[in-house]
């Protein structure tokens, strides 16, 4: 036997086929397998049985290191958008002015490449190379959460390394979508990849197609690195959470406010926060304000009545604080809710909103669509 980091490694010798001419014809100069020396005939060889030894790709380096207690303290999230250049590519001046707003405004942490930040519309390269560029610019300042979760428990593992490794703070991990798995099998996806990191679980039904039921968060949140879970079924589940000690962000912006002073939730992990951080800020972290939840309802109502972020991408566009570029399946919404955004706009106050230009209804003809990136 054979020690690799204390985990034993059989080091049995399998046998290996033996090369041989076929006896019936002397003349046939084509060789075949055959791993039996008692017998002219093939069978196949004994299988292999390799033990999982998997190692996660871990640095005991301190730069930027991070608890999972670290991560479990942190009330304003924000899941923040990617801008985009006219040919499709990462706009990272907006974007590191977009980071700006958010630490000015003292959100606590972000969401790098989630749904938000459409991180499913980018190859791999570009998320890690996004969460890499995050932390090197603004790590020192705020928590830098990478959405390295797949359908796919390869991919998640592979990028959760590449995450941590440019140095990401904590791991955002979904459940496996669209071709879903047993209960065991969520359990043993996420467990694949929390021994890398302080880990949040996301709980979305609506974009998976199956709910992560409390019983798999029970199983996973025994996990040292399971910073907690961010929930979209709603208070009682999160309440339900709470009251067993285990950390819950609200993931429903219409919810957070009740959520954070009346369920027990953490705080929220929040899409409206990149239009207006400061009163989101103000709702997470001064008490209860019910009059501020509900002037904020309009706005909240408005960016999600298309799917997330077809609103943010319009209303961020018509604040001037990012280019009107849409990278497909993604488009504009149409003018009358334009018009409409920039009446919430007025009402709310134009102050509370990120950027210093006016805010402006785009015609149709200002939008890029971009079918290739």
């Amino acid at each position: 036997m054979s020690a690799l980091d204390g985990t034993l490694v059989s080091s049995r010798q399998w046998p290996t086929p033996t090369l041989r001419r076929r006896r019936s014809d002397p003349s046939n100069n084509s060789l075949h397998y055959n791993s039996s020396r008692r017998s002219g005939g093939w069978r196949a060889p004994e299988a292999a049985v390799i033990p999982n030894f998997h190692l996660p790709m871990r640095s005991l380096e301190v730069k930027n290191r991070t608890s999972t207690d670290d991560i479990k303290s942190l009330r304003l999230i924000t899941a923040l958008k990617t801008p985009y250049l006219p040919d499709g590519r990462f706009d990272l001046e907006a974007y590191d002015a977009l980071m700006h707003i958010q630490i000015l405004n003292g959100a606590e942490g972000v969401i790098v490449g989630g749904t938000t930040g459409e991180g499913h519309l980018m190859s791999w390269d570009e998320h890690i190379m996004l969460i890499g560029h995050t932390v090197n610019c603004f790590g020192g300042t705020i928590k830098v959460i990478g959405n390295t979760g797949s359908n796919s428990t390869r991919e998640a593992i592979h990028a959760s390394e590449q995450g941590f490794a440019v140095g990401m703070h904590a791991a955002l991990h979904i459940n496996p979508y669209y071709g879903k798995t047993s209960a065991d099998g969520i359990i043993s996806h996420f467990e694949a990849v929390l021994a890398m990191g302080p880990t949040i679980i996301y709980n979305v039904p609506s974009r998976t197609g199956q709910d992560i039921p409390p019983s798999v968060i029970r199983t996973v949140a025994q996990h040292a690195n399971t910073a907690g879970v961010k929930e979209c079924v709603g208070n009682d589940r999160i309440k339900e959470y709470t009251d067993e000690g285990i950390e819950a962000w609200s993931g429903n912006d219409d919810q957070c406010h009740d959520a954070r002073w009346g369920f027990g939730a953490r705080g929220v992990i929040s899409v409206t926060s990149n239009l207006v951080p400061g009163l989101m800020h103000e709702l997470m972290f001064e008490g209860k304000n019910s009059t501020l939840n509900s002037k904020l309802m309009p706005l909240i109502e408005w960016l999600f009545r298309e799917p997330n972020p077809i609103g943010l991408n319009t209303a961020l566009a018509q604040l001037g604080v990012i280019r009107p570029v849409f990278r497909l399946p993604y488009v504009p919404l149409p003018r009358e809710k334009r018009i409409e955004f920039v009446n919430i706009v007025k009402e709310l106050g134009r102050e509370h909103f990120v950027g210093d230009k006016d805010v402006q209804v785009l015609d149709d003809a200002d939008f890029v669509t971009i079918a290739r990136y």
